[in-house]
């Protein structure tokens, strides 16, 4: 159950649902030992992860522009940085805040998925990696 709930809580961490999974990694990390957690900690925040890239493959900009209220500015800002580092902007996706918004742009955008899975991946699993050797 514990490996279930941080495989949940890493999912949820990776998507516009305002959640934080550092807290229960850091206490299964304690109790459970590192690598089992990086790993469901890895897999479950990369498939939000990649939910949220789908998200912005069926979106349009136009909805964003308008229900999101992002400024065509930055969208121009955000297609030149994915278009000049293309897939590898996927071991950004970790980041606070702007980390989702490369995501769903990497979505929008097309990039091919078969390039962004394994960058996000290894994002995100060095996120944990540095997390899990604190609290070890």
């Amino acid at each position: 159950m514990t490996y279930l709930l941080l495989f949940l809580s890493s999912f949820l961490a990776a998507t516009f649902i305002p959640f934080s999974s550092e807290i229960h990694f850091a206490y299964v990390v304690k109790n459970e030992g590192l690598w089992l957690a990086v790993f469901i900690a890895t897999i479950g925040n990369t498939l939000g992860g990649m939910l949220t890239y789908y998200l912005g493959w069926l979106a349009k900009w136009n909805w964003i522009e308008k229900y999101f209220r992002v400024k065509h500015e930055k969208v121009e800002k955000l297609k030149e940085s994915i278009q000049k580092y293309g897939s590898w902007m996927g071991a950004l996706c970790w980041l606070p805040l702007v980390g989702d918004v490369i995501a769903v742009g990497l979505g929008i955008f097309r990039v091919n998925p078969k390039l962004v899975i394994p960058s996000m991946t290894i994002g995100k699993s060095l996120r944990y990696i540095i997390l899990g050797t604190f609290f070890v």
